[in-house]
């Protein structure tokens, strides 16, 4: 049987797609990276998590990871705006699984916090590959996450108040990290087999009827 997952499936895909869409996914996927990818810890108001979904889309972080140990996710398609389809969510029933998962996958495991001796945004590492942690609205982090975490980071501030609302501390952070990465000498692209599998992707959800094709070109 045919693979639905090579180029030959690929390129059946793009005959029925727009040369103008096909174009723009390459486009956009050239900027996209999983050098940073932001992990999300029980954060229980939902219109905070479809705007980070909806800021990693913005800023090309093709990866979230959302842990619902405590609080299941709603995605508010409202505030997402779609992000939901471009942006690859990695969903976890355990803080503890998901901290396995990105050190299996290579990744540091950086707790986004005011509270430790952390390092300030302007000096963090970006050389490495990276998991930001965001915490819950009123307690922060885990435990967990900060006994496993790499190091830790916060944003510098000047007034009275310690803290900044969770998406707004993650558009901060994402947008300073993914700028500083782009102008750098990094490779933090995606590579072939990742812009393969997002082109696959994308264009099949760009299809109406999509089992239909699949099916007409796997049997073709």
């Amino acid at each position: 049987m045919k693979n639905i997952s090579d180029v030959n499936y690929l390129n059946y895909l793009e005959t029925i797609i727009t040369e103008e869409r096909k174009n723009r996914f390459i486009d956009i996927l050239s900027r996209r990276t999983k050098h940073f990818t932001i992990a999300m810890e029980d954060v229980y108001q939902m219109h905070n998590t479809s705007a980070v979904m909806r800021t990693c889309e913005i800023f090309g972080i093709q990866e979230l990871n959302v842990i619902e140990e405590k609080y299941g996710k709603t995605i508010d398609k409202e505030i997402a705006l779609g992000a939901e389809k471009w942006v690859d969510i990695n969903r976890f029933g355990t803080t503890v699984d998901c901290l396995k998962n990105l050190k299996e996958r290579g990744y540091r495991i950086i707790a986004t916090t005011p509270h430790k001796d952390s390092c300030y945004l302007e000096d963090f590492d970006i050389s490495t590959p990276a998991a930001l942690f965001f915490g819950t609205e009123k307690l922060g982090l885990s435990e967990e996450v900060m006994e496993q975490a790499d190091g830790f980071l916060k944003i510098p501030m000047y007034g009275f108040t310690e803290s900044i609302n969770v998406s707004s501390s993650a558009a901060i952070i994402i947008h300073s990290l993914s700028t500083r990465l782009r102008n750098s000498d990094i490779q933090w692209q995606l590579n072939e087999e990742e812009l393969l599998e997002k082109r696959i992707d994308w264009a099949r959800k760009s299809i109406k009827d999509i089992d239909f094709i699949t099916e007409r070109y796997l049997f073709s």
